[in-house]
């Protein structure tokens, strides 16, 4: 599976000291999407190996719908790109609007920690195309500037 939405209401227990839902909490979803959709892809476990760019576009409001959407972007040898957006919405009012988004990267491991080789991702439209190409160059300028294991 190269993608994955999560779907749940923001609840009461999830506010900030501001009344809206805790980046840290949104992080949290975002780390599951992104190991659901990695462990889906490799079929075994994987942990978080890098998390770049996130960036809070909006809050999330106590009671509103939010989507956790992790799509596989990239594959490296023993690594899995994954690009995840976080919307949300009032319920009532139907519209779903970007909250959240960033690149996170996972590594497929034996018991022992050891990283083991992932099935290549080749995208088939052009619009996966481009969101591994976005990958890709978020990778490459990381690691230039040593911000990759």
């Amino acid at each position: 599976m190269s993608s994955i939405t999560l779907r749940f209401l923001a609840e009461p227990s999830t506010v900030n000291f501001g009344g809206k839902v805790h980046g840290g909490t949104v992080m949290k979803w975002i780390d599951e999407a992104g190991y659901a959709c990695a462990t889906s892809w490799a079929k075994r476990y994987c942990v978080t190996a890098f998390i770049g760019s996130i960036r809070f576009h909006r809050p999330i409001m106590i009671g509103d719908l939010v989507e956790v959407e992790a799509r596989l972007a990239y594959t490296g040898n023993t690594s899995m790109n994954i690009s995840v957006e976080v919307r949300s919405g009032d319920m009532k009012g139907g519209a779903m609007e970007k909250t959240t988004e960033c690149l996170i990267v996972f590594v497929s491991v034996d018991s022992h920690g050891r990283p083991l080789p992932v099935v290549p991702y080749v995208p088939g439209t052009p619009g996966e195309m481009a969101l591994a190409e976005r990958a890709k160059t978020h990778l490459d300028a990381s690691r230039a500037a040593g911000n990759t294991p």
